[in-house]
């Protein structure tokens, strides 16, 4: 697959990367640089520079020791929950979620995750119907790992109008938090193909020897990965998107 993460060979230059090199890079590059702050969220959300051989680009890292505490989460696991979140999105053959590692950083363990050149102005609430296949299959995401947190401004088009979904710290809990401004598919049955996906999906969490529960066991908890295992039997045997919840269901802010 190519598509068009941002190349750091100069600031503000674009190119596209392959997406596999873009995996090793996050896994076995080297961080260079810190280009500050990002001005978004309540964590420490850092830009840098990946190098890896020839290839250098931006990502976005965010540090354990820069989470936030929340009475909610278990403390120093959000970046946990920022990989788990992408190697769901893989399996389940979606590719919402751009590439996303857990590794050592200049500011310790975190994750780093490939940066996705959009426009900034470009968000849900802007989206004309062309998206709606697209954020179908987010909407059907965001409840399978249960997200917490899907504000308007975590729907990332690239240059090529693929849907990128950011910022899954606040995922996998063990209680029932869905919260998303993706409201648009509610009580409505799921496609056929994603029907087909979750099925792969329920399958590969009832094989407690399959590589995707192991990598999943190392992230969430074993009381996560058994409401983990629960939600998705449960998005199968109701066949629908879920409805709102009596409690806050939208973030905030939306955007």
């Amino acid at each position: 697959m190519q598509t068009m993460f941002h190349s750091a060979q100069e600031i503000g230059k674009t190119t596209p990367l392959a997406y596999e090199k873009v995996i090793v890079a996050l896994q076995s590059g080297e961080i260079l640089a810190e280009h500050g702050l990002m001005s978004w969220g309540s964590n420490y959300t850092f830009l840098v520079t990946v190098k890896h051989e020839d290839l250098r680009f931006l990502a976005i890292y965010k540090p354990r020791m820069g989470e936030r505490p929340l009475w909610d989460f278990p403390d120093g696991t959000l970046c946990q929950r920022e990989v788990a979140s992408y190697i769901t999105s893989e399996v389940l053959g979606w590719q919402i979620v751009p590439p996303t590692v857990l590794r050592e950083g200049p500011r310790g363990m975190g994750s780093v995750q490939a940066f996705v050149d959009h426009d900034p102005e470009a968000h849900y609430f802007t989206f004309d119907e062309s998206l709606l296949p697209q954020l179908e299959l987010m909407a059907a995401f965001d409840a399978v790992i249960n997200n917490a947190d899907r504000k308007g401004g975590h729907c990332l088009l690239d240059q090529d109008n693929h849907l990128w979904g950011i910022d899954q710290g606040l995922s996998f809990n063990a209680m029932v938090k869905l919260r998303t401004v993706i409201w648009d598919f509610a009580g409505k049955s799921f496609p056929a193909k994603i029907r087909e996906s979750l099925e792969k999906l329920c399958e590969m969490l009832d094989n407690p020897d399959h590589a995707y529960r192991q990598q999943m066991c190392a992230l969430l908890s074993e009381h996560e990965m058994q409401s983990y295992h629960v939600r998705i039997k449960r998005l199968l045997n109701r066949g629908t998107y879920p409805l709102p919840g009596a409690g806050p269901n939208r973030p905030w802010p939306p955007v």
